[in-house]
């Protein structure tokens, strides 16, 4: 079996450590693992792939030799060195948002739209997290229904924030049973503008003059290109809550077609990446405890919808950190494998 050269952009970070453990655990064929990071982190050495790799500072000359780099630092330095890499003849898996509304750039969920992949230009966008794992509820009953608009409510991890996320959670949680310990460390360095614990905060990302955020907006754009339909009307509000890992996103959908519970479950059921755990009267309805660090996306308490003519309300939870990030990019890797389209200069 042929091996490759992976390069990890952001290797010491939340995704990149996933994308390190994922590649592992799913026996991804690695001749090599780059391990990529910002100058202070260079010279650490962290297990990667069977191997004691070095962590080497990103540059423009950090991507010669390699077959794919999975960008997970942020859209800055997507920006700064996603050419380059490509100017390499490297294939860039990006994970920030630099990307993902170019038109030239594929935006690509695997189980959905693989076929997008067989035209790149040597860049391809990996989705938002919450755009992905609410798709993933959505598109098996498009395939059967077929998606006219939907509104969706989205209960956001503390870790979609990254490590700070984490922390301020953590510390926050540690000062109510230790005040004297944790005080002046509860709020210290949080990403977020509100406690967080025993909280929730309606405010992800910047917000905009129409009222939303930068974070909502991203549902509908996101799903529009995937989907391939630019007139999916879209509402959605995000919401981050004191919960470690996973999201949790509540969906009320219209569709063009008669619905019926008993297909739409069907729909789910035979959809690849999906799982239906819906009977609530035995309790069984996806949570992010159950979810976190798992494959699939969990779609439960699928019922008509009483607002919408021909609607079906759902609720989805995914790992943000595995489908919302390191798990779809890997996917993506290993279909550009499968597809033999690795190269295209």
């Amino acid at each position: 079996m042929k091996k490759y050269r992976i390069g990890i952009v952001g290797a010491t970070g939340a995704v990149g450590q996933e994308i390190i453990s994922l590649l592992e655990k799913r026996e991804f064929p690695v001749a090599e693992a780059r391990l990529l990071a910002s100058a202070n982190s260079a010279g650490r050495q962290i297990q990667a792939c069977g191997n004691l790799e070095t962590i080497q500072e990103t540059t423009a000359d950090s991507f010669k030799d390699l077959d794919i780099a999975i960008f997970s630092a942020g859209s800055k330095q997507s920006l700064e060195f996603a050419e380059a890499s490509r100017q390499h003849g490297c294939v860039v898996i990006d994970n920030s948002s630099a990307f993902r509304m170019d038109p030239l750039v594929p935006l690509v969920v695997p189980e959905i739209n693989p076929e997008d992949l067989e035209n790149h230009q040597g860049i391809i966008a990996n989705p938002n997290c919450s755009t992905a794992v609410a798709l993933m509820g959505l598109y098996p009953l498009h395939k059967r229904f077929g998606l006219k608009r939907f509104i969706a409510s989205t209960y956001q991890a503390v870790s979609g924030a990254g490590a700070a996320g984490f922390d301020a959670l953590e510390n926050e949680l540690k000062a109510q049973f230790a005040p004297e310990e944790n005080s002046s460390t509860a709020t210290k360095d949080s990403p977020f503008p509100h406690p967080i614990a025993h909280n929730l905060l309606p405010h992800i990302d910047d917000f905009r003059e129409d009222g939303y955020t930068k974070e909502e907006l991203k549902m509908k754009n996101e799903s529009r290109k995937i989907l391939g339909n630019p007139s999916l009307q879209v509402s959605c509000t995000c919401v981050r809550v004191p919960v470690y890992r996973a999201h949790s996103i509540s969906l009320s959908a219209e569709f063009s077609q008669p619905v019926n519970v008993p297909d739409a479950k069907a729909a789910i059921e035979g959809f690849n990446g999906a799982e239906l755990w819906d009977l609530p009267n035995a309790n069984r309805y996806p949570t992010p405890l159950q979810y976190a660090e798992k494959e699939d996306c969990g779609v439960g308490r699928i019922r008509i919808d009483q607002a919408f003519d021909n609607g079906l309300s759902l609720w989805v939870v995914g790992d943000q950190l595995w489908k919302g990030a390191a798990l779809n990019a890997i996917q993506i890797a290993e279909t550009l494998v499968e597809k033999k389209c690795l190269k295209w200069m």
